[in-house]
């Protein structure tokens, strides 16, 4: 065999083993393509589900919060509107000029009779002394006490102390009576 022939067939064999690897390098290169797509596939399919799933929980607690800031700013505004009613309250009955106001007096002292004992002092609230001194018959009238208006019963040695003092019925009234007034304020 001739040196040129042997040659020939050497490198007939060189490119067909370098065909086959350069074949079997495609064929891989190829493999490894499609698995790499496959699996920045799923990647991206998982990683979208995570993030819709992540904007479903902000967006269901943003709502929540919402909702939370909304009733807090309502209770907020519904006290301030119970607070400004009672503060009316309070100043109507302070007016000497309130309505009914001898009525109630006469109903306190009516109660006042029956339910204090004999040589009570009555210390009347500066805006009802005048009627109450004309009024209060069986009482001795003693120095003045702060108040809205009516008068508190003390005995002598100050041990006793029976309140009639506008105030304090109001308060009693407003506690027992709050919901009927959130009734006709809000509605409910």
């Amino acid at each position: 065999m001739s040196l040129d022939k042997l040659a020939g067939e050497i490198e007939a064999m060189a490119k067909a083993e370098a065909k086959a690897v350069t074949d079997e390098a495609t064929k891989e290169a190829k493999r490894i393509a499609k698995e790499a797509k496959e699996t920045v596939s799923s990647y991206r399919e998982e990683a979208i589900a995570n993030a819709s799933r992540m904007c479903d929980q902000i967006a269901v607690e943003s709502i929540a919060a919402a909702r939370q800031r909304n009733q807090k700013t309502l209770l907020v505004a519904r006290r301030a509107e119970l607070d400004a009613t009672w503060e009316e309250v309070l100043s109507r009955a302070a007016s000497p000029d309130m309505k009914g106001r001898n009525e109630v007096l006469n109903s306190l002292l009516a109660q006042a009779s029956d339910e204090a004992p004999s040589g009570m002092i009555l210390k009347p609230v500066k805006t009802d002394r005048d009627f109450l001194s004309k009024n209060s018959s069986g009482f001795e009238i003693g120095d003045e006490v702060d108040g809205l208006g009516g008068f508190v019963l003390e005995d002598s040695d100050g041990s006793v102390l029976m309140d009639y003092r506008f105030e304090g019925r109001l308060s009693n009234a407003w506690d027992d009576r709050l919901g009927e007034v959130s009734n006709i304020l809000f509605g409910e």
